[in-house]
């Protein structure tokens, strides 16, 4: 009897206990801590999907582009010596970039699908025009004995050639030429198309050519010329200006974007022109083809939601909901003598995780609104009518009920608020803790757990 009468005691503590409840509430939010980490995973998971099913169309059709060049390319003979000390005669290339670029192009985006994912794509017809100074050779210290000046070609960089719609034929000084595929070096490009011709001393050569290309994602230039001015129009209304250098002037609207860029040699951080992967004389720096690509500039089309990335912002608030959802329970006990089970905790904590869940999987055929909305309104008649259960009460249940929707509707705001996310959290953090601090003034703690009733 004694040893039964102990037990009842114990059980009896262990109900009315508030430290032991909140150190179980503890527990469960650790608990939770694992499907809130397996939900980062199944996003990550999903964006891979999305980005392999990317990778599959792109390659087909066309990758990222950059477009580089022309670069004016002469080889030169020079005698070096191997580990052996004998002497060898070898080829090198002496480059040389225009004195002025210009293109002008337009850009068409389409929309491709692969299952349930969406690639944007883009055919562009780029129009480019400039000229060529004949090359100062003497200023690079090689006799001009050395240069195979029957041998000098002209190359253009293009990191995809399977995106090439069409033969690109250069006109230079009214001589028109053909490009083929490859090149004859690769010091400055590791990917394009090129053509051999004589060069002849003379003071200046114009060319005018054209590009229809393929690509996806994105269209980036590299700025060869003393001065390169590009000019691009499109279509499509999300456009992300990155790289090297920012538009100088650029309009964008609902029927899609205009930008103008305007880049001097000055700006970037190679010479006009060099030996064979692009050593300057003057500071013997060496350069290689992804030096180059850190001075690129150029434009990216984004889709207008990323839901992948919205619904990572939506989990960092996951374990903030959770919190915040049993706190209510908690204080649902202590204000209204309501002993509400762990079990009834755990499970609601699940629900909370569950609407992740259902955001990500509808987010992927509908708007990211739309499925915040459905999954909002289903989690949320799930818990009222599981609360109602458990609080036998009307009022409390529509309390509480009332308090789920403004959180969701809180973190909603947040995940919008990208600038001042962080300010409205703060004060919205400031507003529930004064709340708790409010209701819960005239609280007996102690008395709680000896089983007294709080005061009113």
């Amino acid at each position: 009897m004694e040893k039964s009468s102990f037990f009842e005691r114990l059980n009896n503590w262990a109900k009315r206990s508030v430290t032991l409840k909140l150190i179980s509430i503890g527990v469960l939010i650790l608990i939770l801590l694992i499907p809130t980490s397996m939900l980062t995973s199944l996003i990550y998971e999903r964006q891979g999907l999305r980005d392999s099913a990317i990778d599959e169309v792109s390659s087909k059709w066309g990758n990222a582009q950059t477009f580089g060049g022309p670069v004016l390319s002469i080889p030169y003979t020079t005698i070096i010596k191997d580990d052996k000390g004998q002497s060898e005669t070898v080829i090198r290339y002496a480059h040389f970039l225009p004195d002025q670029i210009k293109i002008t192009g337009v850009v068409t985006p389409e929309k491709r699908y692969r299952g349930i994912y969406v690639v944007v794509l883009y055919s562009t017809k780029l129009h480019v025009t400039g000229k060529f100074s004949y090359p100062d050779i003497k200023a690079l210290n090689i006799p001009e004995s050395s240069y195979l000046f029957n041998d000098a070609s002209i190359s253009l960089g293009i990191p995809d050639m399977k995106g090439i719609n069409e033969a690109i034929t250069f006109k230079m000084n009214d001589t028109s030429y053909s490009f083929n595929p490859g090149l004859p070096t690769h010091d400055i490009f590791t990917s394009g198309a090129s053509f051999g011709f004589e060069l002849l001393k003379q003071g200046t050569y114009t060319f005018d050519f054209d590009v229809n290309l393929n690509g996806s994602t994105s269209l980036n230039f590299l700025p060869f010329g003393k001065e390169t001015t590009v000019s691009l129009h499109s279509n499509w209304d999300s456009p992300k200006f990155e790289g090297a250098f920012l538009p100088d002037t650029r309009e964008i609207s609902t029927q899609g974007f205009t930008a103008d860029w305007k880049v001097l040699q000055l700006n970037r951080n190679y010479p006009q022109q060099g030996l064979g992967s692009f050593i300057s004389p003057a500071t013997n720096e060496y350069q290689t083809p992804s030096d180059y690509s850190m001075a690129s500039f150029g434009v990216r089309l984004l889709l207008p939601i990323d839901e992948y990335q919205k619904a990572m912002r939506s989990v960092k608030y996951c374990i903030m909901f959770i919190i915040i959802t049993f706190l209510t329970f908690f204080f649902v006990e202590v204000l209204n003598k309501k002993r509400i089970h762990p079990i009834q905790y755990l499970l609601v904590g699940f629900a909370v995780c569950l609407f992740y869940v259902l955001l990500l999987s509808i987010s992927e055929h509908l708007k990211f609104d739309s499925a915040y909305l459905i999954g909002c309104v289903s989690i949320l008649v799930l818990i009222t009518f599981y609360a109602k259960n458990v609080f036998k009460n009307n009022k409390l249940t529509a309390i509480f009920s009332a308090l789920l929707a403004l959180l969701y509707g809180f973190f909603y705001s947040l995940m919008q608020l990208e600038d001042y996310s962080l300010l409205l959290g703060s004060l919205g953090l400031f507003i529930i803790l004064g709340t708790i601090m409010y209701l819960t003034r005239k609280v007996d703690w102690y008395g709680i757990s000896s089983g007294s009733q709080p005061e009113s």
